[in-house]
């Protein structure tokens, strides 16, 4: 049985004050039924690593540099961010892609970079809307894939894999709990397909996932969690995310 992890992506958001709030509250909450990991701001990592030490909830980075080390201004390496801590680290996320123009390949290097240093890299990839509308989803999602497993080898297993439709980040659209499964069906027959020991990689769904359907998305036979955006940035919200894997367990 693979076990149902929630990650929360606080994207640019936050500050000391409200983050003391908010992990205050995560941490007085009654111990989770599931993994759970906050992925905070690369300048709040420091207070957040002394608010969760020696709590159930893991510590996240947004983000890690293609880079071991060397002349890279403002980049970020995996090691440093095992400094923190940093249990886990999201890479290849659709805004670093879009917006920062990161390629399969760089996404390829910075999880190989996370498993180096000893952290579990959340993977990210999903297509856009014209993608789907033309029936791309597995041709580009596939794509995005192959460049990971073809770096990490065998490794894979040490993975954790978020389908993120792109359609459906912040734009208060989710994909429907059948076309997400079906998602992440193919996407765990190509992790196996790439090599056996991935059979219990787990996947998660990552795409304006709230408390009212998280339930329905988590109960769907290959959908392992959720990479959670807007609902990780407010206590309630997020808790009951968290909750919603006790009842899909």
């Amino acid at each position: 049985m693979r076990r149902k992890m929630v990650a929360g992506n606080w994207k640019m958001h936050g500050s000391l004050a409200a983050n003391k709030v908010l992990l205050d509250a995560l941490v007085a909450a009654p111990a989770p039924v599931c993994d759970v990991v906050v992925c905070v701001p690369g300048p709040y990592l420091a207070q957040a690593q002394g608010l969760l030490a020696g709590t159930a909830i893991n510590l996240g980075a947004q983000d890690c540099s293609a880079h071991e080390q060397g002349p890279y201004t403002g980049e970020v390496s995996a090691n440093m961010l095992r400094d923190f801590a940093c249990g886990h680290v999201i890479v290849g996320h659709s805004e670093r892609r879009a917006s920062f123009c990161e390629d399969d390949s760089t996404v390829a290097i910075k999880a190989q970079r996370a498993l180096d240093a000893g952290m579990t890299p959340i993977v990210c990839v999903g297509e856009t809307l014209e993608q789907r509308e033309h029936g791309q989803t597995e041709a580009v999602v596939g794509t995005q894939l192959d460049a990971v497993f073809m770096l990490l080898g065998q490794r894979i297993h040490q993975i954790v894999l978020a389908y993120e439709p792109v359609w459906a980040i912040g734009t208060g659209r989710t994909a429907s709990p059948m076309q997400a499964q079906q998602v992440h069906a193919f996407i765990r027959q190509r992790a196996i397909r790439h090599h056996s020991n991935a059979v219990g990689i787990r996947l998660l769904y990552g795409g304006s996932v709230k408390p009212d359907n998280a339930a329905e998305l988590f109960a769907q036979p290959d959908i392992d969690g959720g990479l959670i955006g807007g609902a990780s940035l407010k206590a309630a919200d997020f808790l009951a995310v968290v909750d919603a894997a006790r009842f899909s367990a």
